[in-house]
């Protein structure tokens, strides 16, 4: 996967964020860096719920609430982009 698509994908991803979770900041202020939940973003498990809904209906795959990588795969923009590119089924 080039610099390019995965840069293009976390822009995609973060507009995914803002508007599953109705957010007031626009997709471009989201870190692809910064931690999705606590400190960084702010997000609780409830948003991990709806960013995994919406993840299901634009990428055809499921994020599993008992799986145990959740916490990498939702750590930062950027992880759950690598997340996706390697588990989209379109």
């Amino acid at each position: 996967m080039s610099v390019s698509s995965t840069l293009s994908l976390e822009t995609e991803v973060a507009q995914l964020i803002v508007e599953a979770l109705h957010l007031e900041i626009a997709a471009d202020d989201i870190d692809p860096a910064a931690p999705l939940f606590g400190d960084g973003l702010g997000l609780d498990s409830i948003d991990a719920l709806e960013i995994a809904l919406a993840i299901s209906r634009r990428y055809g795959f499921q994020l599993r609430s008992d799986d145990e990588r959740n916490h990498n795969i939702f750590a930062s923009l950027r992880s759950l982009a690598t997340h996706i590119e390697t588990h989209r089924a379109r």
